[in-house]
């Protein structure tokens, strides 16, 4: 079970384990705070695939076993626009909200599903712009089409984690986020406490951790950890 941000790496290395391993892999991709629902409920699961900070969170509770643990990459929020419209500048962050609020339509995560939209609910807050981001934002996790809504022209600019926008068609990034302004997620891998096959599933935390892979997810607009 996985968040949506490594959809695209686990599209291309899972086959590549499957194939060197025998093993038969399933993936699921939910929301973060649903995945996290899902198995505080007691669902099964053999790997996790989250920001690390609800890996810890998950780790408190007994629910993966601490011992069986990867870091793949950073993510970072950039912004978004249609091809071809105009670009605003978001260098600064003054010149970042000045977009916001210049923008006739926004677009990101829902700020209670994932970790991305909370983090823009507060950053709104903290710039003073709520009440005129309020007025025009749309709430839409990528893995629901938040990032199509840009591509098909529906809204003016989103925000979401590099890996969710770097290979859709018809959105042209505007960069990261200005670094006073920046969430940075680490994403990691976890063995599940209920696993019903742990050696497997260690050996896809460790396949897809491994250094002749990095190289996917850097392509998928993770920055590899040091």
């Amino acid at each position: 079970m996985s968040g949506g941000a490594p959809k695209d790496v686990l599209i291309t290395l899972i086959p590549q384990f499957e194939k060197a391993t025998g093993h038969r892999v399933i993936t699921q991709h939910v929301l973060i705070s649903a995945l996290r629902q899902k198995i505080l409920a007691g669902e099964s699961a053999d790997v996790l695939l989250m920001p690390t900070s609800a890996l810890d969170n998950l780790a408190t509770m007994h629910k993966i076993r601490p011992e069986d643990r990867a870091a793949y990459g950073i993510l970072k929020l950039v912004a978004i626009v249609k091809n071809g419209a105009p670009r605003p500048n978001i260098s600064s962050v003054d010149a970042f909200r000045r977009a916001l609020v210049d923008a006739p339509s926004v677009v990101y995560s829902t700020p209670a599903s994932t970790p991305s939209g909370a983090h823009m609910a507060s950053m709104v807050s903290e710039l003073g712009i709520s009440d005129i981001v309020e007025r025009k934002v749309t709430y839409r996790p990528a893995l629901e089409g938040g990032v199509s809504m840009v591509a098909d022209g529906r809204v003016a600019i989103g925000i979401y984690p590099a890996s969710e926008v770097v290979h859709v068609d018809g959105v042209t990034s505007l960069g990261p986020l200005p670094e006073p302004l920046q969430l940075t997620l680490v994403y990691g891998g976890a063995v599940a406490a209920t696993s019903k096959a742990p050696g497997p599933a260690r050996e896809l935390i460790r396949f897809l951790a491994a250094p002749e892979n990095r190289a996917v997810w850097r392509h998928e607009g993770f920055e590899i950890p040091h």
